[in-house]
């Protein structure tokens, strides 16, 4: 039976190191969520950051604009809170209403207030292993890596999944570590190979959201499994592996929920510290 990769003691160590950064700065650092309209999601998140926020001493702004706003005025706005020098970091809350490009906003977010680490900048930094600000899922996958002892060098990691915030990032990150990376996607499963990929894997992460994806008798023996997935099923929250066969052969396992979601607002606020850093050296 699989060990439990779970998220919460491990956010809790990390909050602890948080908090003794924050000690040595100058100024309480300053995090500017910016939310377009009304959306219960989006208010149930900014909720929870602005208490985690709160718990470490960072002051938390939530800014509402209307829902009609347009794309050019939202830009106007961060180029603002860009301006502004008491504003360590800008959080832009999804979704966004229709006609308002995501990729095309965040790429406005000063590189040094980018907390959420996806500024075509700071992913391009991932590259040259050089990044201070990293997406928050992916960096949330690498602490679990980090605390499950795993040596990833020269090891088989397979990501399923190749979305820009968590899959690509990821793949890259892993490539720092000497990890031997394969990435599946869409075409894998159409080309019904993904079976095969994932039966090869000693550690395998999946970040796609459909339930059941992975079947548990793929898993390899003794392998570690991250599950990003996060999937309403009857009432239930699921991951994208089937759990219960996948813990029989795993070594290690992240639980749904409990696994990667505790992590991701703790790495948000690191972020915001290391932005604060930046802009007070």
């Amino acid at each position: 039976m699989a060990k439990l990769l779970e998220g919460k003691p491990l956010a809790e160590t990390i909050k602890e190191g948080i908090k003794q950064e924050i000690a040595t700065l100058k100024n309480k650092p300053v995090l500017a969520s910016v939310m377009v309209g009304e959306n219960a999601g989006a208010e149930s998140y900014t909720k929870s950051q602005k208490k985690a926020a709160e718990a470490l001493g960072i002051e938390y702004n939530l800014e509402k604009l209307p829902g009609d706003t347009q794309e050019s005025a939202l830009i106007e706005f961060i180029k603002k809170l860009n301006a502004d020098k008491a504003t360590n970091g800008i959080i832009i809350q999804m979704p966004l209403p229709q006609g308002i490009d995501y990729k095309k906003i965040s790429a406005f977010i000063a590189p040094e207030k980018d907390v959420e680490g996806m500024h075509p900048a700071n992913i391009g930094k991932i590259i040259f292993g050089k990044a201070k600000i990293l997406p928050c899922t992916a960096a949330a996958v690498m602490e679990l890596l980090s605390a499950s002892g795993a040596d990833l060098y020269g090891k088989e990691v397979v990501v399923v999944g190749h979305s820009e915030i968590v899959g690509k990032p990821l793949a890259l990150l892993l490539l720092e570590k000497f990890a031997t990376v394969t990435v599946c996607h869409i075409g894998t499963s159409k080309a019904g190979k993904l079976e095969e990929h994932v039966r090869k894997a000693e550690i395998l992460i999946v970040a796609v959201g459909k339930a059941g994806l992975i079947k548990g008798d793929w898993v390899k023996d003794g392998a570690i499994v991250i599950d990003v997935g996060i999937n309403r099923v009857a009432e239930k929250i699921v991951g994208d592996v089937e759990f219960e066969p996948a813990e029989k052969k795993a070594a290690q396992i992240t639980p749904v929920p409990g696994g990667v979601g505790p992590l991701t607002v703790t790495m948000l606020m690191r972020n915001l510290v290391e932005a604060a850093k930046l802009q007070q050296a």
